[in-house]
């Protein structure tokens, strides 16, 4: 039995067991490391479900949430648009409240002049041709010109 003994404990036997044993270890690891994978892969594809769905989910509204800020956006521009609206047309209203612009304004429309004043109007030539070819009212007082709007209108209506 000692001869058997000294088998069990020779080197090349010992080095055999080692091989075998590392084998097992070694196979034993990679069992260990393909079942890891495979739970980092189910894992990884949970994960990547959640994000997609996430992603879908939130889509619409934020979508909705930019368009709704490019509309604040833009109605807020028209309310400022409209309060300077406002603002100028409360300006031309003290404007006209004051006599000496309505005055000068009317005489300048309607070609008013005021007693003992001589009025002229200087008109020039080619403009006057182009005007009478265009309507023939230039050489007609204002006046004339309301009258033959108002029959127009009055006869368009019929």
């Amino acid at each position: 039995m000692a001869v058997k003994d000294r088998d069990r404990f020779s080197t090349a036997t010992r080095i055999r067991l080692l091989g075998e044993q590392t084998a097992a270890r070694v196979y034993r690891s990679q069992t260990k490391r393909q079942a890891r994978r495979s739970r980092l892969t189910g894992r990884a594809a949970l994960l990547a479900l959640v994000v997609c769905s996430l992603v879908v989910a939130l889509a619409y509204p934020i979508r909705q949430y930019v368009a709704q800020r490019a509309e604040i956006a833009d109605l807020e521009r028209q309310k400022q648009q409209a309060e300077e609206r406002v603002e100028d047309l409360r300006d031309l209203k003290a404007r006209w409240q004051d006599d000496a612009y309505a005055e000068q304004r009317i005489r300048e429309r309607l070609h008013y002049v005021m007693p003992g004043e001589t009025g002229f109007v200087v008109v020039d030539p080619d403009a006057a041709k182009q005007a009478r070819t265009d309507l023939g009212t230039a050489d007609r007082p204002w006046y004339a010109n309301v009258w033959d709007g108002v029959d127009k209108s009055d006869a368009a209506d019929r």
